[in-house]
């Protein structure tokens, strides 16, 4: 199986993964890749925040952990059907700020484990 990347650096508005040489914004991270994470291809929001699509790719992925970035002020929320949806197919799911996420997460890469993120870098 192949094993996510690891967040290198986090700010405000910038997120840098090892192998990418472009920093996302947002990103999407999970076995064998990450991608930046559009808001608009769910129709994602702040309120009511992180939706049950915006999880899926993780878990076609093979992600068995999840990490939901809240943001760095945690404004972004997690809707309760996506919780549910995690839940439901048995997926440990963390939500923290995002230093916290970050944090979180790498010590699940470093740990082997199959992991997926999705990082909020701003509010």
């Amino acid at each position: 199986m192949s094993t996510a990347p690891r967040i290198t650096h986090v700010s405000w508005g910038r997120l840098e993964v090892e192998g990418r040489e472009a920093p996302f914004k947002d990103a999407k991270l999970f076995p064998g890749g990450a991608r930046a994470w559009d808001w608009n291809e769910t129709g994602t929001s702040h309120t009511p925040g992180i939706q049950p699509a915006d999880v899926r790719e993780l878990l076609d992925h093979g992600a068995e952990v999840v990490v939901l970035s809240q943001g760095m002020n945690r404004r972004l929320q997690v809707t309760s059907e996506t919780l549910d949806l995690l839940n439901e197919r048995g997926v440990e799911v963390r939500v923290a700020s995002t230093d916290d996420a970050v944090e979180a997460y790498n010590d699940l890469v470093d740990e082997g484990r199959a992991v997926g993120g999705l990082f909020h870098s701003t509010c």
